[in-house]
């Protein structure tokens, strides 16, 4: 039986950016991917600046498109408008972008199991013994990087009742000449397009990447709500278009992110942007925790599991939970919410684009400071 450090379960980007930095300190990686690569993966494919700048790598091969001005409309009344010098958004198709940071990884020396669906997972001698659909292996370390239904978590014993996963529907939609020139240079968010959510409209090389998400944990007519947006979107044609119903993770794991000498990362751990539901910046930025955690522990379990907490603790975790308070206030306090907006909107607007530009974080005090607002409407 072959013997690995770390045993990285997926390859999106938060599994492979990790095996790459384990890699680079010289610790013997695995990637076990049930697939073949690339394939493709449901995703909007919107990669924001964040994330984009903190790669140590080029990525400009897998870039369909780049957006330095968004659009965030709130029905017919609202508008605002950013403006960045360097890309907000960055489009990508997930199969050609995860492709490359595992060969990227593979040149550090990562070891890449495709076809290989994880099926066993024990324990023995303080070691996990991993059976794959084709072969075992043991490791000193599991990465769970494997998404928001994350099986290696649930085969490592996380209480799946704990997590809030929310709904979505996306299209990547061909549309007629006329319709794709007219929508291939604007980026844009609708507020509302969706009880308790937002649509979205992410142009690529060729072709729209349209969905609609909402916040609630509830049964909707997605499809119904996709339908309308391409009509607000003013779509005359389309050509063909192929649906993907995902769920997304807004809010972390409440019963913890290792277990035995598992590590939970990106979806697997619930770390997607609350407000947004943006999920590819912070899957990577965990990987590089998780992969600096298990690097600085000298190979001590009780010691990487102490300073993942620590590293998670340090700022993810915190922005995510008072993102979730702001979520929950902008999505379901709408009267107030639209008030505030009618005055501060173009504020709200650009403190969101810092945010994905990570020139700062939501502010902790953000209670205080919507109620303080409030107040100077009223009174």
């Amino acid at each position: 039986m072959k013997h690995f450090e770390v045993a990285v379960i997926g390859s999106g980007p938060s599994g492979a950016s990790t095996a790459f930095h384990l890699a680079k300190k010289g610790i013997s990686t695995v990637i076990i991917e049930k697939e073949s690569l690339p394939r493709y993966k449901t995703c909007g494919g919107g990669f924001v600046y964040r994330g984009r700048k903190d790669l140590p790598f080029d990525i400009d091969t897998v870039v369909e498109r780049e957006f330095h001005t968004v659009d965030i409309y709130l029905g017919n009344t609202l508008h605002f408008q950013t403006v960045r010098k360097e890309p907000t958004i960055t489009m990508i198709m997930r199969d050609s972008f995860d492709h490359l940071i595992v060969e990227e990884a593979k040149k550090h020396g990562v070891t890449l199991l495709e076809n290989n669906k994880l099926t066993g997972l024990v324990y023995e001698d303080g070691k996990a013994i991993l059976t794959t659909s084709e072969t075992q292996i043991s490791a000193d370390f599991v990465v769970a990087a494997d998404g928001a239904l994350s099986p290696t978590a649930k085969m490592a014993g996380w209480n799946e009742e704990t997590r809030k996963l929310i709904p979505a529907l996306e299209y990547e939609v061909e549309v007629s000449d006329e319709d794709f020139d007219r929508l291939k240079d604007l980026v844009r968010f609708d507020i509302d397009a969706i009880p308790y959510g937002y649509a979205w409209s992410f142009p690529k090389k060729n072709h729209l990447s349209i969905g609609v998400a909402s916040t609630k944990k509830t049964r909707i007519n997605l499809k119904k709500y996709y339908q309308e947006y391409v009509e607000t979107l003013g779509i005359k044609t389309i050509v063909k278009e192929s649906q993907h119903g995902f769920q997304i993770p807004i809010a972390p794991r409440t019963d913890g992110f290792v277990k035995n000498n598992v590590f939970l990362i990106g979806d697997a751990a619930g770390f997607a942007d609350p407000i947004t539901a943006e999920g590819i910046s912070n899957a990577i930025y965990s990987g590089v925790l998780v992969a600096e955690a298990i690097s600085e522990s000298e190979g001590q379990l009780e010691k990487a599991t102490a300073l993942y907490n620590e590293k998670l603790n340090e700022k993810l975790v915190p922005e995510i939970q008072t993102g979730l308070w702001l979520a929950k206030w902008f999505y379901e306090q709408k009267t107030v919410r639209n008030i505030l907006l009618k005055k501060y909107g173009q504020r709200f607007s650009d403190a969101m684009a810092d945010i994905f530009h990570g020139e700062r974080s939501y502010p902790t005090d953000i209670k205080q400071a919507i109620t303080r607002k409030i107040k100077e409407l009223v009174f």
